[in-house]
C-alpha cells in the first residue's frame, strides 16, 4: 500500500484546440514524458454577432485530457505553449484542475490538502454542465446573459435513472451534451444561477452542474 505522504499529487490538463490538432498535442506531450491522454470531439462557441449571423459561431474543437504530476505541470504547460502558442488568438486554451484520486493508473493519487490547493488557486473556475441533447445552446445563452464569453460543447451519453426512455420495450440511453465554461471566480455564481434557473436544473432529468477551481491557464482573453 502506498504511503499517503509519498504519493505525488496530480493535476488534470485540459487542452482545447481546433479540430485536427489533438493528435499533435498528444504527440508533443508524450515527447515530454506524458504516457498518454484522451481526445474528445466538441464544438466551441464565440460571443461574436457577425459570426453568429454567418452561422459560423460553432467551431469544431478537440479537447485533450491527460494527468500530470503536480511537480511537472508548469513544465508541461510551458513546453506545450512554446509549440502551440496559446497566448495568440485562436490558437486554443490550456488549463489545469486538481485531481482528488486516480484509480486504474500506475499510481493511486489522493487529493492534496486544502492549504496546497489555496496556494495554487487562480482567478478562474471551470463550470461543467451536463444536459439533454439539444439543450447546450440554451446553456450557452443563459451563461452569456450572466457574463460568460462562450464555452465548449462535448457530445456525451447518460444512463441515469431519470434519463432512460423506452422504445419497443428496450431501454434507450439518450445522448447528452456537456458544456465547459471558463469563468472568472467573481461571476461564477451568477453564471451558475442563470443556467440553473433557465434550464430548470433542479427538476429531475434536466441536468447537472458542477464547478472546479482552475490552477493554471494559457490562452484566456477578456
Amino acid at each position: 500500500m502506498n504511503d499517503k505522504n509519498s504519493v505525488a499529487h496530480f493535476e488534470l490538463i485540459y487542452v482545447i484546440v481546433n479540430y485536427g490538432m489533438g493528435s499533435r498535442v498528444l504527440q508533443k506531450a508524450k515527447k515530454n514524458g506524458i504516457p498518454g491522454g484522451t481526445i474528445f470531439l466538441g464544438r466551441g462557441t464565440v460571443d461574436n454577432s457577425l459570426l453568429k449571423f454567418l452561422s459560423l459561431s460553432d467551431q469544431r474543437k478537440e479537447i485533450v485530457l491527460f494527468a500530470v504530476s503536480q511537480q511537472n505541470t508548469s513544465r508541461i504547460l510551458e513546453k506545450l505553449n512554446q509549440v502551440f502558442q496559446f497566448e495568440k488568438p485562436n490558437h486554443g486554451i490550456i488549463f489545469t484542475t486538481s485531481i482528488g484520486e486516480i484509480i486504474g493508473s500506475r499510481t493511486s493519487v489522493k487529493e492534496e490538502s486544502q492549504n496546497e490547493r489555496e496556494v495554487r488557486k487562480s482567478m478562474y473556475q471551470l463550470i461543467v454542465t451536463i444536459v439533454n441533447r439539444g439543450a447546450a445552446a440554451d446553456v450557452i445563452d443563459a451563461a452569456e446573459a450572466a457574463g460568460s464569453k462562450g464555452g465548449t460543447v462535448i457530445n456525451a451519453r447518460g444512463s441515469g435513472i431519470h434519463e432512460t426512455s423506452r422504445l419497443f420495450n428496450m431501454e434507450i440511453e439518450p445522448e447528452k451534451e456537456m458544456v465547459l465554461i471558463l469563468s472568472k471566480e467573481d461571476v461564477t455564481d451568477l453564471i451558475v444561477s442563470s443556467i440553473q434557473e433557465n434550464l430548470e436544473i433542479d427538476k429531475p432529468g434536466k441536468g447537472i452542474i458542477f464547478v472546479q477551481d482552475v490552477n493554471q491557464t494559457y490562452g484566456i482573453y477578456e
